[in-house]
């Protein structure tokens, strides 16, 4: 049936499956305002961007735009779109982004890729509202403009952030530390944690005051960032207390950068307006064990370590001593 308004048809998907699917129209303008932009010579609004928003999983909420060519879905730290899921292979599927043009593949997975529901048996087209299920986590294609991409990835960020520090909040920090060590116990694959405690930290804000403490929290978060790598993650879980989760990484690996951030600490002092002070860090290592049962087990021995760091007289790296 003709549409009597002129206007194009609506890309109607038929997939039976699909749930209140989004369809984006693209925008046309009423002859006022069509006119009115051909005389003015106005710009003609900004096509809309890609992103795939996270519906299930556990990187809910999360937004991440499509960048032109191939966008590489994986658990692999080194993809475009990583998803820390047991479930998802390292490089599980691509999505190829051409002009204007989205082609879903799957990358040889080990579980497949679906596609609303259905198991890709080869290169698929994509249109907004679609819904790409890997592993454990259901995304769906979103046409956005980059102010409504900012908006969801701001919102994002403030649930997952400390505001002080801009690391991870406390919350974020464990939920990513179970998920990391799930993926480790179960492709045998290392992990190791650094527990960091600022030393004395309660004379700061007794002497100069909680707007000190904070100077100096917000600096060693910077100093923690220096020094991690894309595929690391830091948070704050405690007053002056820090984690750092650090996947495929041993004991050796993990010493070594617990000293860097041991020296990084020490070795400038943190400016507090018109002063600065010198402050220590100590620092508790742990590896993951076969006998870990989760991730609180391995918190448990890096907290030990951190311990024996402070009662040796602080200012300084322990390894967890359970390590062989």
């Amino acid at each position: 049936m003709a549409n009597p308004m002129g206007k194009p048809d609506l890309p109607w998907r038929d997939d039976p499956d699909a749930v209140d699917p989004t369809v984006v129209v693209p925008a046309w303008p009423d002859p006022e305002t069509a006119m009115r932009r051909r005389v003015s010579g106005e710009p003609e609004p900004a096509p809309p961007e890609h992103v795939l928003v996270v519906y299930a999983g556990t990187h809910l909420g999360r937004v991440f735009p499509l960048a032109p060519g191939a966008n590489i879905i994986g658990r692999s730290p080194g993809v475009d779109l990583p998803l820390l899921d047991e479930e998802v292979s390292r490089t599980h599927a691509c999505i190829t982004l051409r002009g204007s043009e989205l082609v879903l593949e799957d990358r040889g997975s080990t579980n497949g890729t679906f596609l609303n529901n259905r198991a890709l048996s080869g290169p698929a087209r994509l249109s907004p509202g679609d819904r790409i299920t890997v592993g454990n986590h259901v995304l769906k294609l979103v046409a956005m403009d980059p102010l409504e991409r900012d908006f969801y990835a701001v919102l994002l960020d403030q649930s997952i952030r400390d505001p002080l520090t801009g690391l991870n909040n406390r919350r974020s920090t464990l939920e990513e530390l179970q998920t990391r060590f799930d993926l480790s116990q179960r492709h045998q694959r290392p992990l190791a944690v650094i527990m960091c405690d600022l030393d004395h930290f309660k004379r700061i804000n007794d002497s100069l005051g909680h707007g000190a403490g904070d100077r100096v929290l917000e600096q060693f978060g910077e100093r923690v960032r220096s020094n991690l790598r894309n595929s690391d993650l830091a948070g704050r879980i405690g007053g002056e207390e820090f984690l750092l989760v650090l996947p495929e990484t041993d004991m050796t690996g993990a010493r070594l950068l617990a000293e860097r951030l041991l020296a990084a600490t020490g070795r400038e002092p943190f400016e507090l307006g018109p002063e600065a002070i010198t402050i220590t860090c100590s620092i508790g290592v742990a590896q993951r064990q076969v006998e870990d049962r989760d991730g609180g087990a391995l918190l448990a021995r890096a907290d030990g370590a951190l311990y024996l760091a402070k009662g040796a007289g602080r200012n300084q790296v322990v390894a967890d001593p359970a390590e062989p």
